[in-house]
């Protein structure tokens, strides 16, 4: 290296994640494509625990809702301590059903960035007003309730993991995955060709590329007409140009 050389190097992706229950990570980002980016610090994981930012004697993280009702809050004086105090960085999005739907574009998006950080609800969920402080981002997987916002956590992180340069091997499989088209994905087969009296298509066999690159497109077609209608009617509204 010549002398006086700057040499950039481009510093780990970061994952931040506040919870009560800092042992549930890495889980399963520490086994195979995820794990093995951790391990070569591809990115870096700082699971968080709450209760270190909780006060009094028994470092309570949640009391009763004002109001009546089921269940407990998390307090936003503690919830408000661990943002402040955990050095997170990138976009700060808290786990809720009532979120704004999580979706590929947005993962992709957190992918580009340097990192987020999360907040993992527990309970019935964190007090508003915290929330409201901090212009938190409100992100769902879908309409139905966990325990807690671990498990969630866990999913939004590999979903944008695996986005991250160097982590998949053969980075074009990334562009014929579910959702890269605004598509659902199309079927696969391998061998045996025939299995159970079920033969391969033929097409799959004929070596021409550009006729399997047509059914795989034509089939993704219909796989999300049938399944996903709010897919399919986003993606015939598109431009024909845009559907590549």
């Amino acid at each position: 290296m010549v002398e006086g050389t700057v040499v950039e190097t481009r510093a780990p992706w970061r994952a931040t994640v506040l919870t009560i229950f800092p042992e549930m990570f890495p889980g399963s980002l520490g086994h195979s494509l995820a794990g093995r980016a951790l391990e070569r610090e591809t990115w870096r994981l700082d699971a968080v625990d709450i209760r270190g930012f909780a006060t009094g004697k028994h470092r309570s993280v949640d009391d009763e809702p004002f109001g009546g009702g089921a269940g407990m809050v998390m307090r936003p004086d503690v919830v408000d301590a661990a943002i402040r105090g955990c050095g997170g960085t990138g976009p700060l999005i808290y786990l809720t059903p009532r979120g704004r739907l999580f979706d590929q574009a947005r993962a992709r998006e957190l992918a580009a960035g340097g990192g987020v950080t999360l907040i993992c609800g527990r309970f019935e969920g964190v007090d508003s007003r915290v929330l409201e402080a901090h212009a938190v981002e409100e992100v769902s997987l879908g309409d139905f309730v966990l325990s807690g916002g671990e498990p969630a956590a866990l999913t939004l992180l590999d979903a944008v993991v695996r986005l991250l340069p160097g982590v998949i091997g053969k980075e074009e499989s990334l562009a014929e995955e579910s959702f890269e088209w605004g598509l659902l994905e199309y079927p696969h087969y391998t061998r045996p060709q025939i299995w159970d009296g079920r033969a391969v298509p033929e097409i799959l066999l004929s070596g021409h590329h550009e006729k399997i690159r047509d059914w795989r497109r034509r089939q993704a077609e219909e796989v999300t007409k049938h399944r996903r209608p709010d897919l399919w009617s986003r993606y015939v509204a598109l431009p024909s140009k845009n559907r590549t």
